[in-house]
């Protein structure tokens, strides 16, 4: 890379990038934390001021801060927000619009996953989406002409020269490029935009000087998009205890990220450290052994002795807490005679390098970011950041390796809802609109149908609050799957284990019944039965009429009195007034979600019940303690309602 293609002014190296491409950008950027949004942002004002110019960008997860609604959410979320994120960070601003429906005509944005939830009611998102799985993007992207690439990188000077990392996202890069080379196709001008805090992660993450045409070093950088760390309530940890049971000692672990993920993870932790309370708190849970029998079958109860291998699409928090823990630890080699050796336990303890944790991008905290700088400090053999290719399938040269270090795989995704007969929906509504995308999802329950001890597992919750009250996530149909049922295995809801892989039917719809709440059975059962798949004389056992939020409660209560369950496991980013007004405020939210919750919201306020500790600080916080707006006045009234509720 020649001198005068090392930039430090963003909007210098966007004149250059224009100049170098010509009036039709067509541009692919990582999903998530790869992105760099300060010269996407820079591109995009110029495509927007300039008519005559088009772009057309290619990428998936915009990661976006949330933005709260007017009112008690924008009182707690916006100082929350400046604070966390910092005053300097940055949005992609084509995602702003997109959202706002205000996107220009002479740009187009397509993605693949999208931010949970984002994009609903987006009708430019909607119909630009595009639905892949996660291996088949690089093959897809080479016949659209992409003649830009753009990513955030590491940097490093060393004695031959200057090696980059693509760190985050090494995922879809080497791929594509990889496919246009083959397809004899023109390759994309690359630009390398280096960010101080991203890991340099060594390895197959690794690229030499040349890979890149221009380097963007900006003189100042904003802080990494860091994930806050979420709360976790009884229903979760209900069902992350039975999922914990299905873990293999010895075997592989994917997962991904958010409140369900976290209770696994937390469940694993208790199951490793505190197994007498975690078997206690799983024999509470799973009075009819359901858990137990398939835990004897496909996992285990013992703290992990062997430990645990990872190879996950996305590396997150949980993987830093289970290698702390010394659970995460079981190490592979990128070596037939190696891998075999180990597999048969044969390898000595003194055999230097392999890693134990396998993934193709990242994302979490900032905790996250430095755990992995300071891993690939320590040992840089230990992480391996690689291509998707690599990770969520076994196809290609590296098949038969791939499934002897995947030997025990348990690979944990979650979905929305799932049919009685064993189908999943994980990214799409009954109208089509796209909540999030499919991913790699699918890619890991078909390679846990191919391995020979793999397992798909898949955790929802049995319920959800809806604009009519509550509603079941298990339905007799849908009309969007994500996972067909063909390939139905192991799902699990608070209420326990349904085992689906190679049973009929009839036997499916029973064991999908056995994790349902308590107040659908009866509908569900006989939806079931006037459709000829269920046997007219089947009853619903008593011990099913015991699934119910205040059970599970009941149930876990003495182990989150003791602290083992706790509402932040991994620590959280509110302060403690903050977290105060978290419940508080979720109720209000369910609560004014129906006309019944909200005549009881409006008992609520006229109640006038005496003031609790903590109070005047909550209305402090919330900048409520002295309001003078009538509006002002309501909201006070309703958050005094909710923390005295």
């Amino acid at each position: 890379m020649s001198p005068d293609q090392r930039l430090a002014d963003t909007d210098a190296c966007a004149r250059l990038i224009v100049e170098r491409v010509g009036a039709d950008l067509r541009v692919a950027a990582p999903l998530g934390l790869g992105k760099p949004h300060g010269l996407l942002n820079a591109l995009y004002r110029r495509v927007h001021a300039d008519t005559w110019r088009s772009m057309t960008l290619y990428t998936a997860l915009s990661l976006t801060r949330p933005q709260p609604r007017p009112g008690l959410e924008a009182r707690f979320l916006q100082p929350f927000l400046d604070r966390h994120f910092g005053a300097d960070c940055e949005d992609p601003q084509y995602a702003l619009d997109q959202a706002r429906g205000t996107l220009p005509p002479n740009v187009a944005v397509h993605e693949f996953y999208l931010q949970s939830g984002a994009m609903l009611h987006s009708g430019s998102a909607q119909r630009s989406y595009i639905s892949q799985n996660y291996t088949h993007v690089a093959r897809d992207l080479v016949v659209q002409d992409i003649n830009l690439l753009v990513q955030l990188v590491a940097r490093r000077e060393t004695p031959t020269g200057v090696r980059y990392s693509l760190s985050c996202n090494p995922d879809l890069t080497l791929d594509f490029l990889d496919r246009l080379k083959a397809a004899g196709k023109p390759r994309p001008l690359c630009v390398a935009v280096v960010h101080p805090q991203l890991p340099y992660l060594s390895g197959n993450a690794e690229v030499a000087e040349d890979f890149f045409d221009i380097e963007l070093m900006p003189a100042a950088s904003p802080p990494l998009f860091a994930l806050p760390r979420q709360p976790v309530d009884t229903v979760e940890y209900a069902l992350g205890l039975h999922a914990s049971a299905l873990v293999k000692d010895g075997g592989c672990l994917q997962i991904g990220i958010g409140a369900l993920s976290d209770a696994l993870v937390k469940a694993l932790l208790l199951r490793h450290q505190d197994n007498r309370s975690w078997r206690a708190a799983l024999q509470a849970l799973d009075s009819g052994q359901t858990t137990h029998a398939a835990a004897a079958h496909y996992g285990g109860l013992d703290a992990f002795e062997s430990g645990l291998y990872g190879a996950s699409e996305m590396v997150m928090d949980g993987f830093m807490h289970l290698q702390r823990a010394g659970i995460l630890k079981r190490r592979s080699w990128d070596n037939m005679a190696l891998e075999r050796a180990s597999a048969a336990g044969r390898l000595p303890a003194d055999v230097p390098g392999g890693h134990y944790l396998r993934g193709a991008f990242f994302l979490g905290t900032r905790e996250l970011y430095d755990w992995l700088a300071a891993t690939e400090a320590a040992d840089p053999d230990a992480i391996d950041m690689c291509r998707v290719s690599n990770v969520n399938q076994l196809y290609g040269d590296h098949q038969v390796l791939a499934s002897l270090q995947r030997r025990g795989a348990r690979f944990f995704n979650t979905c929305m809802m799932a049919t009685l007969l064993g189908a999943a929906v994980s990214d799409t509504l009954e109208d089509g609109h796209v909540v999030s995308g499919v991913g790699g999802q699918y890619n890991f329950v078909a390679m846990a149908h191919e391995l020979p001890d793999g397992r798909s597992v898949l955790l929802l919750r049995a319920t959800r609050q809806g604009s009519a009250g509550v509603q079941t996530n298990i339905r007799w149909n849908y009309g969007q799957t994500t996972i067909p049922r063909h390939l139905r295995d192991l799902v699990v809801t608070e209420y326990g284990v349904a085992d689906l892989r190679g049973k009929s039917d009839s036997e499916c719809i029973e064991a999908m019944l056995s994790i349902t709440d308590a107040r659908f059975l009866d509908a569900l059962a006989a939806e079931a039965k006037a459709h000829g798949k269920l046997s007219l004389d089947f009853h619903i056992p008593d011990a099913w009429r015991q699934h119910t939020p205040e059970h599970l409660r009941e149930t876990l209560a003495p182990w989150r009195e003791q602290g083992l369950l706790p509402t932040f496991p991994f620590g959280s980013d509110f302060d403690e007034v903050e977290q105060r007004l978290l419940p508080a405020l979720k109720w209000l939210q369910t609560e004014g979600a129906t006309w019944r919750g909200r005549y009881r919201l409006l008992r609520a306020v006229l109640q006038r019940r005496e003031p609790v500790s903590g109070e005047d600080e909550a209305l402090l916080r919330m900048g409520l303690q002295s309001p003078a707006a009538l509006g002002e006045r309501l909201q006070r009234r309703l958050l005094q309602a909710a923390l005295r509720h």
